[in-house]
């Protein structure tokens, strides 16, 4: 995964929804990268779900799928 594509202001208020009364910058970030890494890991096995059903286009279902397999 090359470039960022979650802006850090999201994971803050991810954060601060959690109950979180402060965020660094390094949690902020450190959370961005694991979850656009799991998020990278579901589209690739959703697509591969929506592929094997003959589709192209990527489904929610497919999606649902794809969290249960990761």
């Amino acid at each position: 995964m090359a470039k960022k594509m979650i802006p850090l202001a999201a994971m803050e208020k991810l954060m601060k929804t959690a109950g979180a009364g402060r965020v660094a910058d390094k949690a902020k970030a450190v959370l961005r990268d694991h979850l656009e890494e799991f998020a990278e890991k579901v589209s690739q096995n959703a697509v591969k779900y929506a592929s094997h059903s003959g589709r192209k286009t990527v489904k929610g279902s497919d999606i649902k799928l794809a969290v249960g397999h990761n």
